[in-house]
């Protein structure tokens, strides 16, 4: 009886060789993984596909629920933002995949687990850390890393010369990844950071200038740091980003175009698009601003760029991404309330936020008369507050150095 691999399987264009180079490099019986992240397209033709190009079986798992509440609420919450900009779509889906590798290789009594990651790209650190923290003892092949294959043409060559289908043409051999939360697109003529992305290039925005001339509101509530309502509307978790992503697509919301810093050690240029989440960060944003304190507001943004770090690098089973989360969620006990958010020809910006837990109190804050504040007390404020500076001024006086 030959050994068994569980390969995570999309379809495209480098899962699809793998199945056909497992077996005749390694004499593996290959198990397939899909995973439905929301990605728009239809999976069940992948049964067929599958077993056609040699797997033995084939799962494709719903985990669309599990993606949203346990890897995108928790970073939402956290406010993390990779480099100012990426919102982390591909980076905390790897180790939800690798999480049901390992579980369907438990089920299988696989001894191994298997990827199309390339040897340059982020993604082989996320499935394969996830993999050793979740499961050390399984074996993990990574041909990209092992076959003489060296481009996507190439991949290509192998695959017709197997009658293998692929939806990737040579003259426009763009790299994308896409789930519920964003689609990202790498490669061809994007790999010149002077190039700019050609409006037919975006899947699922409006570009900005073809969008609506009137702006749309709307209006987003959230309990403890979670959006739960969208106009006014309950919805769950996935049906939340799914109207949402809807919405501000058709208004050209979600178009970020970033050179990132890869964590193997190269920069890289990707163009990005998540609606729904670049809506979701600016609201949760905007209802901190009101509800949580400054001292916590700006330890919590350090800790943002930490978290942002971790997801990236694919450490999300890390006892310090679990620590953070702890923090974070107690900084998001009174983040509860409503945002109103304008969305027009790319931008989005506030329009009214409110919280039964807000901080701002117009008694202390306004520029008209008030019973409450003082102002004569800040001048023993400003005298204690600047005393460091004042006694090294007047050291610096007395010693010569000014």
């Amino acid at each position: 009886m030959s050994k068994k691999v569980v390969l995570a399987y999309s379809g495209g264009l480098d899962t699809s060789i793998i199945i056909p180079w497992l077996k005749e490099n390694y004499g593996y019986e290959v198990i397939a993984m899909a995973a439905d992240l929301g990605q728009g397209e239809e999976l069940e033709p992948l049964n067929e596909k599958a077993i056609n190009t040699g797997a033995t079986k084939i799962y494709i798992e719903d985990v669309k629920e599990e993606f949203v509440t346990e890897f995108i609420w928790p970073t939402l919450k956290a406010g993390a933002v990779y480099e100012g900009k990426y919102l982390l779509g591909t980076s905390f889906a790897r180790p939800l995949i690798a999480k049901r590798l390992v579980e369907i290789a438990r089920k299988e009594g696989a001894e191994a687990i298997a990827h199309g990651a390339t040897g340059k790209g982020n993604d082989q650190v996320r499935f394969e850390l996830t993999v050793k923290a979740l499961a050390p003892d399984l074996k993990i092949v990574a041909p990209w890393r092992e076959w003489d294959i060296r481009s996507r043409e190439d991949a290509i060559d192998y695959a017709q010369a197997r009658n293998i289908p692929v939806p990737v043409k040579k003259d426009r051999p763009y790299s994308m990844d896409r789930n519920l939360w964003h689609l990202s697109h790498e490669g061809a003529d994007l790999e010149s950071p002077w190039n700019e992305p050609q409006n037919d290039l975006f899947m699922i925005c409006t570009p900005p200038e073809q969008a609506p001339d009137k702006p749309e509101y709307v209006e987003i509530e959230f309990e403890k740091g979670i959006p739960v309502k969208l106009n006014g509307e309950a919805l769950g978790p996935v049906e939340m980003i799914e109207k949402l992503n809807a919405i501000a697509a058709a208004h050209g919301v979600g178009i970020c175009d970033m050179v990132e810093n890869r964590l193997v050690g190269m920069k890289s240029r990707g163009v990005y698009e998540t609606p729904a989440g670049t809506v979701l960060y600016a609201a949760h944003r905007e209802l901190e601003y009101l509800c949580l304190d400054r001292a916590t507001m700006h330890y919590k943004e350090m800790v943002a760029l930490r978290y942002a770090e971790l997801v990236y690098d694919g450490v999300w089973y890390h006892p310090l991404r679990k620590a953070i989360d702890a923090f974070v969620d107690v900084t998001q006990e009174t983040v509860t309330g409503l945002v109103r958010m304008k969305l027009f020809k790319g931008s989005v910006t506030p329009a009214g936020a409110k919280s039964p837990y807000s901080l701002y109190n117009e008694e202390f804050s306004t520029f008209g008369r008030d019973e409450v504040y003082n102002q004569k007390d800040a001048e023993g404020f400003i005298n204690l507050f600047g005393l460091p500076m004042k006694v090294r001024a007047l050291m610096e006086q007395k010693s010569g150095l000014k």
